[in-house]
């Protein structure tokens, strides 16, 4: 009829605190001190070096760290695509330039002259 688990056992710890016997390290050597470092990166942009030595504030700076990539971004985004356009009429530009030089060249004007001839014999 001794099916319930033992109770817990509760000892006093040298701070002061309580803790579970079975919940205790293998060996206790008192509390432990975590070394945290934390490195703050000086601003790096210019905007915020600028809104910094003015005093303008906060603002400023929040202002520089969010708009200044989306500002960049947006021009990037706007480059590629006159570069895309660029090259559109550049390819365009040659196909028009390589159909004038065939039609242009001396077996160009016999085939226009034959198409010619057989729009007349068709209407």
């Amino acid at each position: 009829m001794n099916h319930l688990p033992e109770p817990a056992h509760v000892v006093r710890l040298p701070d002061g605190t309580h803790a579970y016997t079975d919940q205790l390290p293998a060996t206790y050597a008192g509390p432990q001190v975590v070394h945290q470092h934390i490195h703050q990166a000086p601003p790096d942009r210019t905007v915020q070096r600028l809104a910094l030595g003015s005093g303008v504030g906060a603002g400023a700076v929040a202002a520089g760290v969010y708009f200044g990539p989306l500002l960049i971004s947006a021009l990037t985004a706007i480059a590629a695509n006159f570069a895309f356009l660029a090259f559109l009429a550049l390819m365009l530009g040659w196909g028009v330039h390589t159909v004038v030089k065939s039609i242009g060249s001396p077996d160009g004007a016999a085939a226009a002259k034959n198409v010619r001839k057989a729009r007349r014999k068709r209407g």
